[in-house]
């Protein structure tokens, strides 16, 4: 610290950390929507302090710690309590229970990843990453919202949100296998289709923003699963090949 910090990254991951905080703001006053968009800016600025570290060299252990701070705040507390007052509150202990495991979760979450700097394959992640999770959460509400109440909101909503958010906070903490996208090169020359093809995907996401981030992050969330699931029986597979061939 006598040396100073790397202010630009830094800046960027305070402005994380004030989507997060200004989103649990607008949750307390029942603006939902307002408070799930503050959470996806939020990842905006998370995507952007680290890449900006990395592209301008400012990495620093410091930076790593106070991102991991601001992560908790805008990934763990704020959709934690977003589905809290959301759709929880009036469930009683149930309902706290399953906001606490699911900001739990995020926190067990980022000390493991901490830990595992350097040492993991960059390649994928262990446990469904935290703005992920957030992302998934954060799009439910926002999809619910724009969608308007419904005969089936106090029959399924109630139950399946809090399924999600139980569900999340365990894919964290599990062994789990996600992709990163770190091995795509945004730096390198690509063909025009490949342009038109992401101009064409923006303008469905934006089309109808809520409901486009939520199903991509559902289907990415189970991606996880199906990956591990096809792991484990090529293992199998190969464990057999290997018996026959002893035989």
């Amino acid at each position: 610290m006598k040396r100073g910090i790397y202010l630009l990254p830094n800046i960027l991951t305070t402005f994380g950390l004030f989507s997060g905080f200004f989103a649990i703001i607008l949750a307390t006053k029942g603006q939902y929507a307002e408070s799930a968009i503050a959470i996806f800016i939020a990842m905006l600025w998370d995507g952007l302090d680290g890449r900006v570290a990395r592209l301008t060299n400012t990495q620093s252990e410091f930076g790593e710690q106070y991102d991991s701070m601001a992560d908790m705040v805008s990934f763990g507390v704020a959709p934690a309590l977003l589905m809290y007052f959301y759709l929880f509150e009036g469930l009683g202990k149930i309902g706290w229970i399953g906001a606490f495991v699911y900001v739990a979760a995020v926190s067990l979450r980022l000390a493991r990843f901490n830990t595992q700097i350097g040492v993991q394959d960059k390649r994928y992640f262990q446990g469904l990453p935290s703005p992920a999770a957030a992302a998934l959460i954060a799009g439910l509400v926002w999809a619910k919202e724009m969608m308007g109440p419904s005969v089936y909101d106090d029959q399924f909503l109630i139950i399946g949100s809090w399924i999600i958010l139980v569900s999340a906070g365990i894919l964290m903490v599990s062994n789990i296998r996600y992709y990163s996208f770190k091995e795509i090169n945004f730096k390198g020359r690509s063909s025009f289709k490949l342009l038109l093809l992401a101009t064409l995907i923006m303008i469905v996401v934006l089309s109808w923003p809520s409901a486009i981030l939520f199903i991509f992050f559902f289907v990415y969330t189970l991606s996880g699963l199906v990956l591990t699931m096809i792991e484990v029986r090529n293992k199998r597979a190969l464990k057999k090949q290997a018996k026959k061939g002893l035989k």
